[in-house]
């Protein structure tokens, strides 16, 4: 026994009871997705010729409808006469190389087999312009393609606020422009980040063959709610409606705050930040306030998907010795570098197992009932329609309309080692 779980031992953690957060559902049936996709594609015919090339943009988030849409474009191009091909448009994700960004796509299902079509990664970039002292750099591949299909989720982002976060103008800006790109946005903090984004983007416009994007907009239970085809030279207005309406239909966790805040796992799948501050709060702007309130939050392990990429960990107070031992340095810290921030990926406190780290954020507490701890869980900051409450919470749960409680209040399950076995879905 190490002195650390010595001084943690007393700690008896509460009982849970799960909980369901009831979001509306708006999402589309497939039925209607696939025929709405279809149907504004066949309006964008007149800008894809027979015997072009034409590149599409596939990025990093595990994203509803993507590998589905992507392979509809792809489809759709070829029914034009013109030879599809994906570009990995993710910034410097998957350590900020070729075989890494391939390989991210491929954890998403998106191969060259379930596309349909060529993938081309490269870190390549070509200077196409130079707008308000920024360098514009986009993908070599892309370039030289006859014609670009954007393709991406509009959503609020987790560290800056704008017209413009994340959407069809980030994909050109930071997705096209490679490490380049997303370092040339970060270089003057977040603060100035939608303007960098959308100077980029719209000169990217202008100077490559940008044929049009396709925006999904996801609900609460990130389902698909509206899915947009936007022709280039009218994204810079239309992106701006759309991120309205992607926030307007956002989840959050219902309660204002808690002692603790449990993240079963964080990862670049879930978000570009890991776990998303407008769920789990602790944006790493000081100026904006986002999510949830918490005294200690404790993340416990990383997805497989997110390739040891910890992004994130750094807003986090402790860990577990699984998360640890996932951590790769080469697939986060590329992304640190590139964001001008290193805190945000910092190694937090770091104990035995799922129990000990539940025990450390309670025992650092202050000022809390150590007997009876206000504590939630969570699968991960995009699955939050079912988390598990500790005791101490039922009655302010009751008074949540939108809140529904499930069974009665039980023990947490731990094997031998102390992993955690109880599943908060049911």
């Amino acid at each position: 026994m190490s002195t650390s779980t010595k001084l943690i031992s007393h700690i008896k953690l509460p009982r849970f009871i799960r909980a369901e957060q009831v979001f509306p559902h708006t999402e589309l049936s497939e039925e209607a997705f696939t025929a709405s996709l279809a149907s504004q594609l066949e309006t964008m015919k007149e800008r894809v010729k027979p015997g072009q090339e034409i590149a599409i943009t596939a990025g990093s988030r595990g994203i509803d409808h993507m590998p589905q849409t992507l392979r509809t474009i792809a489809a759709w191009v070829r029914e034009q006469g013109a030879t599809p091909f994906l570009i990995p448009a993710m910034g410097s994700h998957g350590g900020a190389t070729a075989e890494g960004q391939r390989g991210i796509l491929a954890s998403l299902g998106i191969t060259e087999e379930t596309m349909g079509c060529e993938i081309r990664s490269s870190m390549e970039t070509v200077h196409v312009d130079t707008v308000d002292g920024l360098e514009v750099h986009i993908d070599k591949n892309a370039y030289g393609a006859d014609g670009i299909i954007l393709c991406n989720r509009v959503k609020a982002h987790t560290s800056f606020q704008g017209p413009v976060e994340s959407g069809l103008m980030k994909i050109i800006a930071i997705g096209l422009g490679k490490q380049h790109g997303a370092y040339t946005c970060h270089a003057m903090g977040d603060d100035y980040m939608s303007a960098r984004i959308q100077a980029i983007g719209n000169s990217v416009i202008k100077n490559a063959n940008i044929l049009f994007g396709v925006a999904l907009l996801e609900n609460a239970l990130d389902k698909t709610f509206e899915v947009d085809v936007v022709k280039s030279e009218e994204i810079q207005t239309v992106e701006p409606q759309l991120l309205k309406k992607a926030k307007a239909a956002m989840g959050r966790l219902y309660f204002d705050d808690c002692d603790m805040l449990v993240v079963r796992a964080i990862g670049k799948n879930y978000t570009g930040a890991g776990m998303d501050p407008n769920i789990v709060g602790r944006c790493v702007n000081p100026k904006l306030k986002m999510g949830i309130t918490s005294q200690r939050l404790a993340i416990l392990d990383i997805s497989d998907e997110s390739h040891g990429n910890a992004t994130g960990c750094g807003r986090a107070d402790v860990t577990t010795r699984r998360f640890f031992n996932k951590f790769s340095g080469d697939d986060t810290y590329p992304n640190a570098i590139t964001g001008y921030g290193l805190t945000a990926y910092a190694i937090p406190v770091v104990m035995d197992n799922d129990m000990e780290a539940m025990q450390a954020g309670i025992a650092s507490s202050l000022g809390i009932d150590y007997a009876n701890p206000r504590v939630i869980m969570i699968d991960n900051s995009l699955e939050i329609e079912h988390i598990l409450i500790s005791e101490a919470m039922i009655p302010e749960a009751e008074k949540i309309p939108q809140l529904v409680l499930h069974g009665e209040p039980f023990e947490l399950e731990f094997d031998d080692q102390g992993s955690l076995l109880t599943k908060i879905k049911w």
